[in-house]
């Protein structure tokens, strides 16, 4: 076979693979499916380390438990196992490589001649969960400078996430039985885009929007709310994936443990449908979306003040209610032998390359900022973070300069179940890309999962342009300039 060279979009890696899952198959189709699910508690004990903030945050307090939904699909012909998939939804900021090899392992051992890589992990985007990341991690994107007595250590969490987890996976697979499945879409708006631009081209995340300079908002928006959703044998709804292009940051800045906007959705969803219902919630493209508005702030907090229902409420109603309306209008449209197709496969991608300039001002920050905190050791929690995201940029520029073009390994996932796709990616995907891959797709229906794996923003050519967070080379391992990606040769 000739290996083929293709110069293609970064973006469109994840479109080929959607394209790829609907051309017509060569295996049987009409397999028996089989579904289990589980829900397992993964909150950690206090006080514990919070992630997402620039400044360290220690918890004292639980607001609301942290879960992890997992849903276990294997389709079979006859005693003949043909493909497998197991989705694990974590109240996780995003999830860490290590914690997900070390997953896949337990998994393994446990469950001799079964494929980890089967296995996908993705997080929530909640800011008020544990850090899972220190410096054994490859691809870490946050640091903290976490006290080593009376906080629990990110080593101490890890080990009990791993074993949660695990053990939900078991339960979903060992009690995986025929049943059925089918899909649906509803519109619901909940996230804003959170980019504002100005006139003379630059841009911000939650941007003041009341000057003259304001020009307008720089992207997209996605308020598909897209649900999968199982049965068992005997007719009892097990468990809904919920896909939502909005990260779970309603309450980001707080100090307490909390699976924001996912905990009332599952609440009112299993209030609806039975206690033992099992929510996967799925963050879509969104690095550039939040639940909270941008502009018109005053006036909904007249609604919100009126009619007694804060911003929370709002979003997990909608939510809620969008999944429950479609249930009604896809349930007697079941799918019980289906096919399945599961495709998980490493790539690489160009980093994004460092400029002089942004190696120069990184240096002189991460520099003032050391000596800040050597002159004022009260000041390193929070500032630690920043001196540590600076320095990267540094070793990367460093790096570069040895290998001209470094590569960012990442896995991605592909999976065609029925008429429907589902692709995965590891980063905080901006809007853009994610309508690019569910607009081209030739799927009826296409969910697109981030955070599957150790987030970074992936931000649009537009968006670096305007700068600021999240489109700045800090906050990138990959930008636009994937572009270059060379895929060497065609999935078989």
């Amino acid at each position: 076979m000739k290996i083929r060279f293709l110069r293609i979009p970064l973006s469109t890696t994840f479109r080929i693979t959607l394209l790829f899952l609907c051309l017509p198959s060569s295996m049987v189709i009409g397999s028996e499916l089989y579904i289990g699910a589980a829900e397992v508690n993964i909150t950690p004990k206090l006080p514990v380390a919070l992630m997402g903030q620039f400044h360290l945050r220690i918890a004292d307090e639980i607001h609301t438990p942290l879960r992890a939904g997992i849903v276990a699909l294997e389709t079979r012909n006859g005693a003949v196992g043909q493909d497998t998939a197991i989705f694990v939804s974590c109240d996780l900021i995003w999830i860490s490589t290590k914690m997900w090899n070390q997953v896949r392992s337990a998994v393994e051992e446990k469950i001799p001649g079964f494929n980890g890589n089967k296995i996908i992990l993705n997080g929530t985007l909640t800011h008020t969960g544990p850090v899972i990341e220190d410096l054994t991690d490859e691809a870490a994107y946050f640091y903290y400078n976490i006290p080593k007595e009376n906080v629990t250590q990110v080593s101490e969490y890890r080990q009990f996430l791993v074993s949660q987890i695990t053990k939900g996976i078991l339960q979903a697979w060992e009690g995986r039985q025929k049943g059925s499945t089918t899909w649906g879409v509803r519109r619901a708006a909940i996230p804003y885009n959170r980019r504002v631009v100005y006139k003379d081209g630059s841009a911000a995340m939650y941007g003041n929007t009341m000057t003259p300079e304001f020009e307008g908002i720089e992207g997209y928006e996605d308020h598909d709310v897209n649900s999968l959703y199982f049965w068992n044998e005997k007719g009892g709804l097990i468990s809904i994936g919920v896909n939502v292009s909005c990260p779970s940051q309603q309450v980001e800045g707080d100090t307490r443990i909390d699976a924001d906007f996912w905990h009332p959705v599952r609440e009112k969803l299993k209030a609806r449908f039975g206690s033992k219902l099992v929510v996967v919630g799925w963050a879509g493209a969104a690095g550039d979306q939040s639940p909270r508005p941008i502009y018109r702030k005053a006036a909904l907090e007249r609604m919100a003040e009126l009619s007694g229902e804060n911003r929370m409420d709002d979003v997990s109603r909608r939510i809620a209610d969008a999944v429950e309306i479609t249930y009604e209008i896809v349930k007697d449209d079941l799918q019980k032998d289906i096919l399945l197709e599961h495709h998980y496969k490493e790539i690489e991608l160009p980093m994004r390359l460092i400029s002089v300039d942004e190696y120069i001002e990184s240096k002189r920050v991460s520099e003032d900022t050391r000596m800040q905190i050597e002159q004022d050791s009260a000041q390193s929690d929070q500032l630690y973070v920043k001196m540590l995201w600076n320095d990267a940029i540094v070793k990367r520029y460093e790096v570069q300069k040895q290998i001209p073009n470094p590569q960012h390994k990442t896995e991605i996932h592909a999976i065609r179940l029925g008429d429907i796709a589902i692709c995965t990616n590891q980063f905080e995907l901006f809007t853009d890309y994610g309508i690019q891959i569910k607009a081209r797709s030739k799927a009826l229906q296409t969910f697109v999962i981030q955070l599957a794996g150790p987030g970074s923003y992936l931000p649009t050519e537009k968006a670096v342009y305007g700068g600021s967070y999240s489109a700045i080379c800090q906050s990138n391992f990959v930008g636009p300039e994937g572009e270059l990606f060379w895929l060497k040769k065609r999935w078989r």
